[in-house]
C-alpha cells in the first residue's frame, strides 16, 4: 500500500513537471519568424569570442553566425535573445556584392575574397532572397550587365597579375580578355570585371563639310517588353552617351574658329536632343529624367539611335589651287571576332573614329584630291573616280587595323563661287539646249507614234481578215478529216465483222469435227469391246447365249435331260444349244 502511494506521488510529480515544462517551453521560449524574415540569435552565456572574430559559434557568447529561417522556434530567454530582421532580397536586374566581415585575412595583393575569407567576395548574389547575417556580411546592390542585340561586352579583369603588354589577359590575369560577352543578361561582379558595351556591325561616319563630323550608330530593336532589362540597358548606354558628350565638349574647347565652334555647339545640342527623344518615349518625361523616375519607358522599337559629333572635317586644295570641302559618308563595320583587339589597341567607337578612321579619311582625301582639278569634282567622271580611289585606299589601310570599310560615298562637294558660278551657268545653258532638243525629239516621237498607231489599226484589220480566212479553212479541213475518219472507221468495222464471222465458222466446224471424232472413238472402242467378248466365247452364238443368260432371273433352275436320237436334245443340238458342254440348258422357275 505504501509503495503504491509513493508511485502515485511520483507520477503526479512527473505530470506536473511535464505540464510546467510545456507551459515554460510554449509560453516563454516559443517565438515565430514570419515569412520573408530571419531571426538573429544572440547567446547570453558561453565562452568569450576570440579577438579576431565578431560572430559566435556554439558554446560562445555573442551574436551567432547561423540565423533562423521562417517558422516556429524555441529558445531559453534566460540564455538567448533574438532579433527579427528582413531577409536580404536582390531584385530583378541587380546583383548583390557580398562583403564578408568574418573569415581569414586576404593574401597580400589580393582585394577579392573567396569563400571563408574576409573582404569583398568574388561570388555575387543573383536575384532572389537570402538569409545572410547582416552583422557578418554587408550586401551592396549593383546593376547586372544587359547587352542588347547589336552590341557585345568587352571584358576587363580587374584582379590578378597584370598581363604582359600587348597580350590579352588569361586565367587570373589582370587586363582585357579576348573573349567577349554576346547579347544577353549577365550577373557579374563589377569589382572583379569591367564590362564595356560596344557597337558591332555597320556604323556610319558623316563628314559635313566645314561644320564637323557626325557618327551615326545603329538603332536598337527594342527591349523585348522587359522593363527590368530595359532599365539596365538604359543605364548602360546612357552612361556611354554621357562619356561621348564629355569627349565632344573637350574637343569643342580646342576649336579656335568661333563660327565653327558655334556650329559644332549647335549640332552637339541637336544630337543630345535626339538622344533624349530616343531614350524618353513619353513626351511628358523631363529631358534629363533618370531611368528610375516614375513613368520611364524603354525606347520604342525602330526609334532612331543617338549620334555623337566630332570637330574634324575634310578640306584640301585642288590641283589648280582651289579650296575644296566634302560631304562624305563612310560606312564601316567592327566584327565580333576583332572587337576586343580593337578596343585594347585603340579604344571604344568614339576613339576609333576620331583617332583611326578620321585621320585616314582626311589624309587619303587630301592626297587623292590634290591630283584633281576643281572642275573634276563637279562635271565629268573625276568625282566618281575620286570616290572609288578613296574607298579602295581606306579598305586597304584599315583592313590591317581590323576595321572593315564598305563604302566611302561623296554626297556633296563644295567649291569656290568664282569657279562654281561659270560652271553652273554653262551647265544651265547646256541643260536648256538639251531641253529644247528633247522637246523637238518628243514632237518627232509623237508624230511617229501617231503613224505607228494608224499602222497598228490597219494591221489589226488585216490580221482579223486573215484570221477569219484561216479559221474557215481550218474548219473545212477539220470537217473533211472527220468524214474521212468516219468512212475509214466504217470500213474497218466491216472488215472486223467479216473476220469475226470467219472465225465463228471455223469454230463451229472444228467443234462438229471434234464431236464426231469423239463419237467415232467411243463407239469404235465399244465395238472393239464386243469383238473381244465374242472372241472370248469363240463364237458369236455363244456370246449371244451368254447375253441371254445374263438377262434371265437368278431364280430359274436348270435341269439336264439325256435322251437319244430323235428327241428334244437332237432338236436343240440342231439349233446350236447343245454346244454348251453337250447338255441342254432348260430353265424352269422353281
Amino acid at each position: 500500500m505504501r509503495a503504491h502511494t509513493i508511485f502515485s506521488g511520483l507520477v503526479r510529480v512527473v505530470v506536473i513537471c511535464a505540464i510546467l515544462y510545456a507551459v515554460w517551453l510554449w509560453g516563454f521560449c516559443r517565438f515565430y519568424v514570419p515569412p520573408d524574415h530571419m531571426a538573429i540569435v544572440i547567446a547570453r552565456t558561453g565562452s568569450p569570442l576570440p579577438a579576431d572574430r565578431i560572430l559566435a559559434k556554439t558554446g560562445e557568447i555573442g551574436i551567432r553566425e547561423q540565423v533562423l529561417g521562417e517558422g516556429r522556434h524555441f529558445l531559453n530567454p534566460w540564455l538567448y535573445d533574438h532579433e527579427i530582421m528582413d531577409l536580404i532580397e536582390v531584385p530583378s536586374g541587380k546583383v548583390g556584392i557580398v562583403t564578408s566581415k568574418v573569415g581569414s585575412a586576404l593574401p597580400v595583393g589580393e582585394f577579392l575574397a573567396d569563400a571563408g575569407q574576409k573582404g569583398i567576395q568574388r561570388q555575387v548574389l543573383g536575384p532572389g532572397k537570402y538569409r545572410l547575417n547582416p552583422y557578418g556580411y554587408r550586401i551592396d546592390m549593383a546593376d547586372a550587365v544587359s547587352i542588347p542585340i547589336g552590341y557585345v561586352g568587352v571584358v576587363t579583369s580587374l584582379s590578378g597579375e597584370k598581363a604582359p603588354d600587348g597580350d590579352f589577359a588569361s586565367g587570373n590575369q589582370k587586363g582585357i580578355r579576348s573573349d567577349v560577352l554576346q547579347p544577353g543578361l549577365y550577373y557579374i561582379n563589377p569589382k572583379q570585371f569591367k564590362i564595356d558595351v560596344l557597337e558591332i556591325g555597320v556604323n556610319q561616319v558623316s563628314l559635313l563639310g566645314k561644320i564637323g563630323t557626325e557618327v551615326i550608330t545603329k538603332s536598337l530593336g527594342g527591349f523585348g517588353g522587359n522593363e527590368a532589362i530595359g532599365q539596365l540597358t538604359y543605364n548602360t548606354l546612357q552612361e556611354r552617351n554621357v562619356q561621348r558628350e564629355n569627349y565632344a565638349q573637350q574637343q569643342l574647347a580646342n576649336v579656335e574658329d568661333k563660327q565653327q565652334a558655334d556650329e559644332l555647339r549647335n549640332r552637339l545640342a541637336q544630337s543630345k536632343s535626339r538622344a533624349n527623344t530616343y531614350w524618353n518615349s513619353s513626351e511628358q518625361q523631363a529631358v534629363n529624367a533618370p531611368a528610375t523616375q516614375p513613368g520611364y519607358m524603354p525606347p520604342q522599337q525602330g526609334a532612331a539611335a543617338p549620334s555623337f559629333v566630332l570637330s574634324q572635317f575634310v578640306e584640301f586644295p585642288s590641283r589648280d589651287g582651289f579650296q575644296i570641302s566634302l560631304d562624305m559618308t563612310v560606312e564601316f563595320e567592327l566584327l565580333t571576332t576583332d572587337i576586343a583587339r580593337i578596343y585594347r589597341d585603340y579604344g571604344d567607337l568614339t576613339l576609333v573614329v576620331d583617332n583611326i578612321i578620321m585621320p585616314q579619311v582626311l589624309s587619303i582625301s587630301r592626297l587623292k584630291g590634290s591630283a584633281y582639278r576643281a572642275t573634276d569634282f563637279i562635271v565629268g567622271e573625276g568625282r566618281e573616280k575620286f570616290q572609288t580611289d578613296i574607298t579602295e585606299a581606306l579598305k586597304t589601310i584599315l583592313k590591317n587595323k581590323r576595321i572593315v570599310i564598305h563604302n566611302a560615298l561623296i554626297r556633296h562637294v563644295e567649291v569656290p563661287d568664282q569657279i562654281l558660278a561659270p560652271i553652273q551657268q554653262t551647265s544651265i545653258a547646256l541643260e536648256q539646249e538639251l531641253t529644247i532638243k528633247e522637246k523637238q525629239n518628243t514632237a518627232k516621237k509623237q508624230a511617229q507614234l501617231n503613224t505607228e498607231l494608224s499602222m497598228i489599226d490597219q494591221s489589226r484589220e488585216t490580221v482579223a481578215q486573215e484570221t477569219s480566212k484561216l479559221t474557215a479553212e481550218i474548219k473545212a479541213d477539220q470537217e473533211k478529216q472527220v468524214a474521212q475518219i468516219n468512212a475509214q472507221t466504217l470500213k474497218s468495222v466491216a472488215t472486223i465483222n467479216q473476220d469475226i464471222a470467219g472465225v465463228l465458222a471455223q469454230k463451229v466446224k472444228k467443234i462438229g469435227q471434234a464431236q464426231a471424232d469423239v463419237i467415232t472413238m467411243v463407239e469404235g472402242e465399244k465395238a472393239k469391246g464386243f469383238e473381244l467378248k465374242v472372241s472370248a466365247f469363240g463364237d458369236p452364238s455363244g456370246y449371244g447365249l451368254w447375253e441371254m443368260a445374263k438377262g434371265l432371273s437368278d431364280k430359274i433352275t436348270v435341269n439336264i435331260f439325256h435322251a437319244g436320237e430323235g428327241t428334244l436334245w437332237t432338236d436343240l443340238k440342231n439349233a446350236g444349244i447343245a454346244e454348251l458342254g453337250g447338255a441342254s440348258m432348260l430353265k424352269k422357275d422353281k
